[in-house]
């Protein structure tokens, strides 16, 4: 079961708080109503997500919309209990033999892993089972960039609509130069587009993207892991060996967290 992840959730609520005090601070509850302008938002907002949406497929566009609630889950994947269940995977099929753990796969929740074992256990060349399963990690990874990519497209149309905004609200500014007072109003609602770019780019969009990208990494570390203590175990490499390969992905304050009680097995 996914837990919340709570860093995304503070991280992009302090945001927004430290944006309304900076707002409310100065200029009252009452200023907010300063930054509030239909037009400009539909010109920002509409304009970036309908370009965003020219550029896609709507199955993908909608994909793209809908990964945003990745970023509020925290990843299943633990590297160190991974790494602890290949060792003991390892123990069994060198005490057993590679059939038994035909068996041990029905108890696995992994897909990618559970996959592996059965490639191994049907006797599969050594070969072409790296080969089928870099061919599926390839896969995942190309799905997950597409959607880090749709992010990273959001938050460089955001400043650029905002942009386009501004300068229509200076030419509607500039076409009325004969109202002095109407010059500073309208000076702050052209540049509100721009704060609405900014926003977008910089408070939902670059956080989204790098989180999907932080997530997607870790992934990727897991499934490079997985594919390697299956092809040691199929070679009968010793545990202790596969555990000690495996260890060398993390970083060595990680290290300590992998320990197996079978490590060592019989020679």
């Amino acid at each position: 079961m996914e837990l919340v992840d709570l860093a995304s959730i503070l991280g992009l609520g302090i945001c927004f708080a430290l944006i309304i005090f900076g707002i409310i601070s100065s200029g009252g509850v009452a200023a907010l109503g300063n930054f509030l302008d239909l037009p400009s938002a539909l010109i920002t907002f509409g304009g970036a997500f309908f370009c965003i949406m020219a550029s896609n497929s709507m199955e993908s566009y909608i994909g793209g919309l809908k990964s945003i609630t990745l970023i509020f889950k925290t990843p299943t994947n633990q590297v160190a209990e991974m790494i602890k269940s290949i060792i003991n995977l390892s123990n069994v099929a060198r005490k057993e033999g590679l059939l038994s753990l035909e068996e041990a796969a029905n108890t696995i929740d992994d897909a990618f892993l559970k996959k592996g074992i059965l490639l191994v256990v049907d006797g599969t060349d050594p070969e072409l089972v790296r080969a089928i399963m870099e061919t599926e990690l390839v896969s995942v990874e190309g799905r997950h960039k597409e959607k880090i990519a749709f992010w990273d497209d959001l938050g460089a149309m955001g400043p650029a609509w905002g942009m386009i905004g501004t300068l229509v609200g200076l030419v509607n500014m500039l076409q009325n130069m004969s109202d002095a007072s109407s010059i500073g109003p309208s000076m702050a609602v052209a540049l509100i587009t721009t704060l609405y770019g900014s926003l977008l780019a910089n408070w939902i969009c670059a956080p989204v993207a790098g989180k999907l990208k932080r997530n997607n990494a870790n992934e990727m570390m897991m499934k490079e892991i997985e594919i390697e203590g299956l092809l040691s175990i199929q070679a009968g490499e010793n545990p202790r060996v596969i555990e000690e390969k495996l260890k060398s992905f993390l970083a060595p304050k990680d290290r300590s967290a992998v320990s197996s009680d079978e490590g060592g097995g019989e020679e």
